[in-house]
């Protein structure tokens, strides 16, 4: 790996996804308005938003962060951006690891500021340190924002791209276990859902959001969410390849 050639990568796609609002406006400002509206949806049960709304900070980042990742990346195979670039002498792993760092500093930004607007302006208790559910809530967009890179190889128009997020995204947010205890669901599911990073993302952030001690479980959840993140990169470096528009 070349340390320029991966920052250079880096800020290149730090530039373009700045240049473009709509991009910015989904990421920064999209999870912290669903979260506002979350609020008044539930504001006869204001105890209800408090035990689910920190969850959320990390759940709807890797949910913006997959589509988002996913559709960038699929732009920069068909437009030929890649083509050229790995026509040069760049490894797949520096382009990888620059657009992880670029994405990544994206993913930071939108849920420092989902964490602000929760436990901020809308004053949501916490039970553990704000600090470690941002921290967790960054992880798990890092999840999704590699996820996305490597189901990009997949897809060969945007619609196709759009479409792995309710064939890969959904059901994982279905069976993690925020909608129904995974020990009462069906045998066969709750076995599939231990196969699920974002099982682990709920499991972490549940831990940090409920009462008493978080467990050592807690860090063998972060370790299972930085091993599936690493296992995509790489996944994700394998499956580029060069391709013709």
């Amino acid at each position: 790996m070349s340390a320029h050639a991966t920052l250079a990568t880096a800020r290149r796609v730090l530039r373009q996804l700045l240049r473009d609002r709509r991009t910015v406006g989904l990421i920064v400002v999209v999870p912290s308005f669903l979260l506002v509206i979350l609020n008044f949806a539930f504001d006869s049960q204001p105890s209800t938003f408090d035990r689910i709304a920190p969850t959320m900070v990390g759940l709807i980042p890797f949910i913006t962060m997959f589509i988002v990742t996913s559709i960038a990346m699929l732009r920069e195979r068909t437009s030929g951006t890649l083509e050229r670039l790995m026509s040069m002498s760049v490894a797949k792993l520096d382009l990888m690891a620059g657009y992880a760092i670029a994405f990544g500093a994206a993913a930071a930004a939108e849920v420092v500021v989902a964490a602000v607007v929760v436990f901020g302006i809308l004053d949501t208790p916490a039970d553990h340190s704000v600090a470690a559910i941002v921290a967790v809530g960054v992880l798990s967009a890092v999840l999704g924002m590699v996820m996305g890179l490597f189901v990009s190889a997949f897809a060969t128009t945007e619609f196709q791209a759009v479409q792995f997020m309710p064939a890969f995204v959904l059901p994982q947010l279905l069976i993690c276990g925020l909608f129904v205890d995974r020990s009462r669901m069906a045998g066969w599911l709750e076995g599939i859902a231990w196969a699920m990073p974002l099982t682990y993302v709920y499991d972490a952030l549940d831990r940090l959001t409920s009462p008493g001690s978080i467990g050592g479980l807690f860090w063998l959840d972060l370790g299972v969410i930085a091993g599936a993140a690493l296992v995509s990169l790489a996944l994700g470096a394998v499956t580029l390849r060069r391709r013709t528009p």
